[in-house]
């Protein structure tokens, strides 16, 4: 079995990035993806269009070249997977990591095989495991906690859940082609995260009674043609319903980090690692991206997470000499 100096846990912008700063060092190295070259960008919705410009998402100061004044999810699946390609980056795609375990080196266990690698990264993100309500009728098949694109959702009775971005653009998109919309929002206003050309829009469809919105909400149950919820003064309503987009987020795989021996801390989960080197309370383990933040997904993102990689092998490197 070849042993490889790292292993990399997923193919997301980030993950590319460590790849080619091993590269850059020398060092051999194996992505390990679970679907195709960023994925999660792959699975975002179709005509996403991403909150910083094209030069804060590029890696390994390779030029991002976009016409817009800011880059959508087909330019990003253009340069990221450019990048793969041109740069010949070692990638298994398609192929699940089940465990990671330590012997003498660590042994990651695929889908499809084992690998054995000196040291492992973990660049998985957050974005495969929704972050459920635990509501009566969550599992019904007119309930979708991924959005994609509006034409499924023309003129039919959407309940959306949430106020960041992903529930903002699903919100609007689908009211324009003709569904009737109705934001229900657990806190008092709509997100100060979301996009600054978009919160307006929203703002003013609420304000003019195009889109119903009901705040400091709580979903209590969701039935095949309706939705039960109790708003602000705790009075339980029900409205008639179609399709529900739970955008309530998502969460990285603990039980995966903690089954890899990583500590998580407090109510947020957050991995254990050493900040001035991403290495976590597992020797030879490292994290980098979001999945560093733990139940807290906005603190990291590409843009302040490309430092990652660097670190990585600086560390890597320091300490196999």
């Amino acid at each position: 079995m070849k042993l490889y100096d790292i292993i990399i846990i997923g193919g997301g912008p980030i993950g590319l990035n460590c790849a080619l700063e091993a590269q850059k060092a020398g060092l051999s190295y194996l992505i390990i993806e679970k679907g195709t070259i960023v994925n999660s960008l792959y699975n975002y919705p179709l005509y996403m269009t991403f909150f910083s410009t094209a030069d804060k998402l590029e890696i390994a100061e390779i030029p991002f070249i976009t016409t817009a004044p800011k880059p959508g999810r087909r330019d990003a699946l253009e340069y990221y997977q450019g990048i793969t390609r041109q740069k010949s980056l070692n990638i298994n795609l398609y192929e699940k990591v089940l465990k990671v375990s330590q012997d003498q080196n660590f042994l990651v266990e695929t889908s499809k095989a084992t690998y054995q690698a000196k040291k492992v990264i973990i660049a998985t993100g957050f974005y495969d495991l929704p972050n459920l309500m635990n509501v009566k009728g969550e599992d019904l098949p007119k309930v979708n906690h991924y959005y994609s694109e509006p034409y499924p959702y023309a003129q039919q009775k959407v309940a959306v859940i949430g106020s960041s971005n992903s529930a903002i653009d699903a919100t609007l998109e689908t009211y324009r082609k003709g569904a009737e919309v109705t934001m229900i929002i657990r806190h008092s206003e709509i997100s100060k995260s979301v996009k600054y050309w978009v919160k307006p829009d929203i703002e003013n469809r609420i304000k003019e009674g195009s889109i119903a919105a009901y705040f400091n909400a709580e979903v209590i149950e969701i039935t095949a043609h309706a939705i039960i919820f109790k708003d602000e003064n705790q009075k339980i309503q029900t409205i008639e319903n179609d399709f529900v987009l739970a955008m309530t987020g998502y969460l990285p795989d603990f039980e995966f980090l903690k089954n890899a021996g990583i500590e998580l801390i407090g109510d947020c989960l957050n991995p254990l690692y050493n900040e001035q080197t991403m290495e976590t309370n597992v020797p030879g383990l490292y994290l980098a991206g979001v999945v560093c933040g733990g139940k807290d997904t906005h603190l990291w993102f590409i843009e302040n997470s490309r430092i990652h990689a660097e670190i990585i092998v600086k560390h890597i490197l320091a300490s196999s000499n």
